[in-house]
């Protein structure tokens, strides 16, 4: 007989050990399905670590210009490494700290990959591939989303990689070309270009952060430029060493 819960959540991003720890809050009887790292895409390879890298960037800029605050500082050097590893430690306390909020609130952990099945029912594989079915009452689908392959430049992990791969590489690379201008992308290359890469942005619409308003494409456009992007135009494309180009 199937494991009764009177919810299952099917992911354990922001949207789904929310949505457990207050059901369980309410006095239900709560499993949360994940195979990958608790807290999902967001607190492991999305928005906690990179903000992690952003932050070390800023601080390596600061230095640089430690002259504009009165304050002298004879050299520094950017630790690649070190930065990759605060970020993914940052990611790591953060993962720990929802697993002691699930013990807290009585929620069990279900690790594997879940299917919907008749009857509110969830099938979960385990790492080893063996299937278990759980029963509930209610069943919450929070999955979060993966990044889009084009199909015609397809990621191989090495030369063309996604954002996991750019979050953890063992070393800086010298050159960087980043597909797509959305927040991930300008993140990625404010930091890699802060450190000294020479990036390159990609996007085929009209403007740099495309789907946010025309004012903040320009004023960060502005930005790209003072911070000494030659010839940064983000409404007419005109190429630099952060570049903009249709694809």
């Amino acid at each position: 007989m199937a494991s009764q819960y009177d919810l299952i959540v099917i992911g354990s991003g922001p949207g789904g050990y929310v949505a457990a720890i207050r059901a369980s809050q309410l006095g239900m009887k709560v499993g949360i399905v994940e195979k990958a790292e608790l807290g999902g895409v967001c607190l492991n390879w999305g928005c906690i670590p990179t903000k992690a890298l952003l932050k070390s960037a800023q601080v390596f800029e600061y230095i640089n210009h430690a002259a504009d605050y009165g304050i002298s500082v004879k050299e520094s050097t950017a630790d690649f490494k070190g930065m990759v590893n605060r970020s993914r430690e940052v990611a790591d306390s953060n993962s720990k700290g929802i697993e002691f909020l699930f013990k807290k609130n009585k929620i069990e952990v279900i690790k594997g990959h879940g299917t919907l099945s008749r009857g509110k029912q969830v099938k979960v594989t385990d790492a080893a591939g063996n299937t278990t079915n759980y029963e509930a009452k209610n069943i919450i689908l929070a999955t979060g989303g993966r990044a889009r392959e084009l199909p015609n430049l397809p990621m191989d992990g090495k030369k063309v990689i996604g954002y996991r791969e750019a979050m953890t590489l063992s070393e800086q690379p010298k050159k960087m070309v980043i597909v797509g201008t959305g927040a991930i992308g300008v993140e990625f290359a404010y930091f890699y270009n802060a450190l000294g890469t020479e990036v390159t942005i990609v996007e085929y619409l009209p403007n740099i952060v495309p789907v946010e308003d025309v004012d903040i494409s320009a004023t960060l456009a502005r930005s790209f430029k003072k911070k000494g992007y030659q010839n940064h135009d983000s409404i007419r494309g005109h190429q630099s060493r952060y570049k903009r180009e249709g694809m």
